[in-house]
């Protein structure tokens, strides 16, 4: 297992700046909306982002349900109210910093680790709950964030009213997509006790095949819904449904009651309408092949129905622009894609160490197995 670093404990500092600004934002978005006479806009933008909290911080509470199993009955009520007043992350980012401060400045303190506990355990505490913390953190991107960035291009090419506040929110947001999936995947591999932490190229080139083709993929359903809502919801739905349908064939075992574990495929779901996500921990090759495919293919067919269908909604948005950025964002992204999985994707860029073998698993090893060890993401 890699260790939780100094660095580590300073973004998990900026992390929690970022988050309480991410609420700000989302409340001064809402409100511009409002003050421009877009009701139902900015109800949706406070909609999404009820819908997001609630839905973390139904996971968080049932992680430290099932991480203290019954040990810590008191402490269980007032997380649990804590969680209801929908404030569940702060307690998270609590723990975190209590056991990264810890790990990372070998300070000790009086709790639940104390001098006698041997470091790779102090070091393991911190990882999972900063790991937790960024699987939440995807879970609010696909569920908050990304529908709200979709909403913002949509008012933006539909009503021309362009505005700083919504190309500063737009940006803001393509970053913070991208940068929550490349911060869980380093968060991720720290968890697993046989994968080692990639380098700062290799994070880069993730970062920038993840940044192209959700920008791509935006664009592209935007335009659909210019055209017709009615298409873009049909569209968004198969599409929804074909990757909830994976998620039960691949039998996923994230969650350990069958309600979070549906829950849990019903989310993985709604990332995959934007992007890959690896769930079983199995070679990705082919997997990753067909869904690009068929999102390249999506897309040629959205903008082909483009176009060829040339309403004046579409002609005063700018249709070659919007286009070609998304064929160009398409294109990158792909290449990247490609340039990770050749020369950077962990199997080929770092060396693999072996701690246990699966007989030595099964032989009793002490080494906990958490809910991280069902699958990485890739």
């Amino acid at each position: 297992m890699m260790k939780f670093t100094k660095w580590n404990f300073i973004f998990l500092l900026g992390g929690i700046i970022v988050y309480i600004a991410d609420i700000g934002v989302d409340f001064w978005v809402a409100s511009k909306y409002f003050y421009q006479g877009q009701y139902f806009w900015a109800v949706l933008i406070l909609c999404f982002r009820g819908l997001s909290s609630l839905v973390t911080q139904i996971f968080s509470y049932h992680w430290f349900k099932n991480d203290w199993n019954g040990t810590h009955p008191g402490k269980l009520d007032w997380i649990f109210l804590v969680h209801f007043f929908h404030c569940g992350i702060f307690i998270r980012y609590w723990f975190a910093l209590k056991y990264g401060c810890q790990a990372a400045f070998r300070q000790d303190s009086s709790g639940d680790v104390s001098e006698t506990d041997p470091p790779n355990i102090i070091q393991k505490q911190a990882i999972d709950v900063l790991t937790d913390i960024n699987m939440l953190r995807v879970f609010k991107t696909f569920l908050e964030t990304t529908p709200q960035l979709f909403v913002q291009i949509y008012v933006l090419m539909e009503y021309n009213n362009h505005n700083f506040y919504q190309y500063a929110a737009i940006i803001i947001s393509f970053c913070g997509i991208s940068f929550s999936m490349v911060d869980y995947q380093i968060s991720l591999r720290k968890s697993l006790p046989d994968k080692e932490e990639l380098e700062a190229l290799p994070k880069l080139v993730y970062l920038f095949y993840k940044l192209l083709t959700i920008t791509s993929w935006i664009l592209s359903i935007s335009l659909i819904t210019l055209l017709s809502v009615r298409s873009s919801v049909i569209v968004l739905i198969l599409l929804w449904s074909c990757g909830f349908a994976w998620t039960l064939k691949q039998h996923t075992t994230f969650c350990k009651s069958k309600e979070m574990e549906y829950l849990y495929r019903t989310v993985v779901g709604i990332i995959l309408l934007f992007t890959f996500f690896n769930i079983k921990g199995r070679k990705t090759k082919a997997y990753i092949s067909i869904y690009y495919a068929t999102h390249t293919i999506v897309t040629v067919g959205i903008l082909l129905v483009c176009l060829f269908w040339k309403p004046a909604v579409i002609e005063k948005v700018h249709l070659t622009i919007v286009s070609g950025l998304a064929v160009i964002s398409l294109v990158l992204g792909l290449i990247f894609l490609a340039v990770y999985y050749k020369y950077f994707h962990p199997t080929t860029y770092c060396k693999q160490r072996t701690f246990f073998d699966e007989v030595d698993r099964r032989g009793g090893d002490n080494m906990e197995v958490g809910r991280f060890q069902n699958f990485i993401m890739q």
